[in-house]
């Protein structure tokens, strides 16, 4: 294969609008900004390294899928894809990526569910002056305030003994729809290997979202998985883990006494003065952000899939996205195939994606493969230690370097980890894969503040992009070493050095 043709010169990367907005992301914005995935990472960051460092029909691989957003860009860029996952929701995502709805089809199944549903879930929220309530603010078991919207204005009211009364028809139910969660005792996501969805959601927001489930398996079986994301898109603002917003400006000195509604954070923390939100509403809103996202895209919405390997490495398919184990999948890949592994591994302790994402396979009915996942756990009944994770970490990396094309072949990896023993995984890669070379790393910034990130000692407020390449030729390593000086921030030593 030809050396790629942005390597003429060291100012290659330089002046390039491209380059700025890896530096500053737009942030989470049309299909990018629909589905909320743990450690999702910037769009722009995707397509900057599948631009620069790969051509037209060239294969990109990613065994770590995640947020499914990597494969859009590939295919979008018209590169050969391969995504594995061991989640089955981050398959699911990618795969409604891939093939979207047309607006029409996606709009109108929205429509049908209005009719169809609507009127019975605003029942579980009517009011006695006939009014629908918006959000229930709740102190621990007490409910505190009832919130109603109209024209955008929003009325708050004391609960009446209609309200409470309303809550009791729904008081000893059970979803029917939603598989049982397995969570496990990890204090660092607050969740109990005992919780159930009861603990999440309250019963009447159990039974709405049952309703919704109903209703969308009665809708054309091609436009299920688009409603059913939208569903677990919406599940985090539909629980009780939607905190309540109070004091807001302390620190300016300009304290306000209104309480306004939060978010969905992070894990399953259930704060004590949180909001029950209108089951609708919250479906309505993801709804719409999907509709605006298919809205902004080009003509050609539905790129397809493969559920093979074989199809992709045969041209039969420009894509593949597979369930599994990444340490085995990618041992039925031929060598010197990929011209760009491009991933974001898990970091060591900072993300157990399985764990965080159970609450949306229980939503979809799918079931997780805990045991094979690469991860470390704060779960300590999972034995997900640093040894282990280290282990299977290393063996994908040699999986790598036997797949990418020599002296054509890069590895990129997204990392960043507070914990030296995590960095130490990725430092062993050239000790294990003589023919991988460290070629420097740069800063890659998030699209969006987070509040975990932002408010934790020592929290991390950015991810390193790190760089490898396939070869054993010193000066054709030294000369593109120099091409990538320009990348803003860019470094040639591991950062936690």
């Amino acid at each position: 294969m030809n050396q790629l043709s942005f390597f003429t010169n060291t100012n290659d990367f330089k002046n390039e609008p491209l380059n700025q907005s890896i530096v500053k992301p737009q942030g989470y914005k049309g299909l990018a900004g629909f589905h909320k995935y743990w450690g999702k990472k910037p769009t722009e960051s995707w397509r900057f390294l599948i631009e620069k460092l790969t051509n037209k029909n060239d294969l990109v691989i990613d065994p770590f899928l995640g947020s499914g957003l990597i494969a859009r860009e590939a295919v979008d860029l018209n590169r050969r894809f391969i995504g594995i996952d061991i989640n089955p929701f981050a398959i699911e995502l990618a795969q409604l990526y891939l093939e979207l709805p047309s607006l029409n089809e996606y709009s109108l199944a929205i429509d049908n569910l209005r009719k169809e549903i609507k009127p019975t879930i605003d029942k579980s929220y009517l009011l006695i002056n006939g009014d629908i309530a918006s959000h229930y603010l709740w102190e621990g078991e007490t409910l505190q305030k009832v919130w109603t919207k109209k024209s955008n204005k929003k009325k708050e009211l004391n609960p009446t003994s209609f309200d409470l009364k309303l809550i009791q028809t729904s008081k000893n139910y059970t979803s029917q729809f939603t598989r049982s969660p397995n969570f496990f005792d990890n204090s660092r996501i607050n969740s109990r290997s005992e919780f159930t969805l009861n603990a999440l959601f309250t019963n009447r927001a159990l039974k709405n979202i049952d309703l919704m489930i109903a209703a969308i398996k009665n809708q054309p079986k091609f436009i299920q998985r688009a409603l059913m994301l939208t569903l677990t898109a919406a599940s985090g603002q539909m629980s009780n883990m939607v905190f309540a917003i109070t004091k807001r400006g302390k620190t300016s000195g300009k304290q306000s006494t209104k309480i306004e509604v939060g978010s969905w954070v992070i894990g399953y923390w259930r704060p004590e003065l949180h909001f029950e939100v209108n089951v609708w509403n919250c479906f309505e809103n993801k709804a719409n952000k999907l509709i605006k996202a298919i809205k902004e895209i080009e003509f050609n919405n539905n790129k397809g899939y493969s559920l093979s390997i074989e199809d992709v490495i045969n041209n039969v398919s420009s894509s593949a996205l597979i369930l599994g184990d990444g340490e085995k999948l990618l041992s039925q890949l031929p060598a010197n195939c990929s011209t760009l592994i491009l991933t974001d591994p898990p970091h060591g302790d900072r993300i157990p994606y399985l764990e965080l994402s159970e609450m949306w396979n229980a939503i979809l009915g799918l079931n997780a493969d805990f045991e094979n996942e690469i991860v470390v756990s704060n779960a300590l009944k999972r034995g997900k230690n640093t040894k282990e994770y280290h282990k299977k970490i290393t063996t994908i990396f040699s999986h790598c370097e036997r797949l990418l094309m020599n002296n054509s072949g890069y590895l990129a990896l997204m990392f960043n980890a507070k914990n030296k023993n995590h960095w130490d995984s990725l430092e062993s890669i050239e000790k294990v894969t003589p023919n991988l070379k460290y070629l420097g790393c740069y800063p890659m910034n998030y699209s969006a503040g987070s509040i975990v990130q932002d408010n934790r000692k020592g929290g991390l407020k950015t991810d390193y992009v790190l760089l490898f390449m396939k070869t054993n030729d010193l000066s054709k390593l030294n000369d593109n070493k120099q091409k990538f000086l320009s990348i803003p921030g860019w470094i040639n030593d591991y950062p936690i050095n």
